[in-house]
């Protein structure tokens, strides 16, 4: 029998289900901190913080959601859920003059096309028009021309606002964003579309919809790998040699007849049942090097493959990615197999314990109910880090450092 038969066998033995229970999360249950969470100190300094939200026209934020309620439930709705979550925050401040943060809510991923996609070339419309707005109206913003301010964009290439790598370069980040703090699911070392001191977010992930496919425990994970979603883009990658820098094809033409992969560009109903019976969850990049599957296996107790080159992962400063994924350089793709069946059960083990901690799952979710240490507040405590603020952040009164002239001149329509 060959070795990976072997170790499958063993897997069986050894790994069972590692299923998330809503209930883990309630405000009774003492949760077991792990490295970089906040104590009980930097709770209360989180306390301390403040945050004053601007109160912006509808039209950047609820009216489009109004208009099209999908984006409640896309992997880009942190930005709304975030919004929310301030505005009865006990961070939130009514007097701008004791802010810590200013915080802008627009919406720029929530306006989408028939086929559910963000229409990116409009956010850069939204976002200087809001800034135009609030610079107009307060003194705030012209101080210190945003370095004070955060804006949350969850865009596949954050500020550069587009889905395409090579258009997304050329744009850069938008330009009176350059001094702000970002809050992006991208994240990528040495890239143009991340500036430093960006606070790198998980996709959101509807938390009902998590909860309503939970499968039985001791379920025994019994797929080797899974993975569901495209491995050609062939509407918008026709020659097949751009999406995902060729690493989904390779996926795809390597392990398609390969039993121990279960792989398939078609996404089933029982999706999240699959992960939980799943012991290795693919995460390889696709247009951009994140993707809900990283939330979605953490979550689920799936150990993550990792296979996106040069990766910042969310919260890397709180969840220690080392110990519970893989990671596989994109160029070792067609050795996957070998690199997955010569892990030690044992490893496999400790992986799955580490999964089991509801502190990291809690981390990742966006919940309906906010809880200390979910998404949100680790938010927070990325913007606490930052404090104080540098002194040099500040202006002397009418010196400019923006350039409000840069960008396409399509970028410069008012948002209406």
């Amino acid at each position: 029998m060959k070795l990976w038969t072997w170790t499958f066998v063993v897997l069986l033995i050894y790994v069972s289900v590692s299923v998330i229970r809503f209930d883990d999360f309630g405000s009774g249950q003492q949760m077991e901190l792990i490295p970089g969470t906040a104590g009980e100190e930097e709770e209360e300094q989180m306390g301390r913080m403040k945050v004053f939200v601007y109160e912006l026209p509808s039209n950047f934020n609820e009216d489009i959601v109004q208009r099209d309620p999908r984006c409640l439930t896309h992997m880009f709705a942190a930005e709304i859920y975030f919004h929310r979550f301030l505005l009865t925050s006990q961070v939130r401040t009514l007097n701008p003059e004791e802010a810590d943060w200013f915080y802008t809510p627009v919406y720029t991923t929530c306006d989408l096309t028939t086929e559910g996609l963000p229409m990116s070339y409009r956010s850069p419309r939204m976002i200087r028009s809001a800034i135009q707005l609030i610079s107009s109206n307060l003194p705030y913003w012209n101080k210190t021309e945003g370095s004070d301010h955060f804006f949350l964009v969850p865009h596949d290439f954050a500020a550069c606002f587009h889905y395409d790598e090579d258009e997304a370069i050329q744009r850069g980040i938008h330009s009176l964003l350059q001094r702000a703090t970002l809050v992006q699911t991208f994240g990528q070392r040495n890239h143009v579309c991340m500036k430093e001191g960006s606070i790198i977010i998980p996709p959101y992930v509807p938390p009902n919809r998590l909860q309503s496919h939970l499968v039985p425990q001791n379920t025994p994970r019994s797929i080797f790998v899974y993975f569901r979603g495209l491995f050609y883009e062939n509407k918008n990658d026709p020659q097949r040699g751009h999406y995902a820098r060729g690493a989904r094809a390779s996926l795809w033409e390597n392990f398609k007849n390969n039993h121990l992969f279960d792989i398939s560009p078609e996404r089933p109903i029982t999706y999240y049942e699959d992960l939980q019976r799943a012991v290795f969850c693919l995460c390889p990049l696709g247009w951009a090097p994140w993707s809900p599957r990283l939330a979605e296996s953490l979550i689920f107790g799936c150990i993550p493959v990792i296979i996106a080159d040069e990766i910042v992962l969310p919260f890397s400063d709180t969840i220690p990615w080392k110990e519970i994924g893989i990671f596989v350089a994109e160029e070792d793709i067609p050795k996957l197999d070998t690199i997955l069946t010569s892990i030690p059960p044992k490893v496999i083990v400790q992986k799955q314990r580490l999964l089991d901690n509801p502190t990291i799952k809690n981390t990742m979710l966006f919940s309906e109910i906010p809880r200390p240490g979910d998404a949100f507040h680790q938010i927070l405590n990325g913007l606490l880090r930052k404090l104080p603020h540098d002194k040099k952040i500040y202006l002397n009164p009418g010196e400019k450092v923006l350039d409000w002239n840069a960008g396409p001149e399509g970028d410069k329509i008012p948002w209406e």
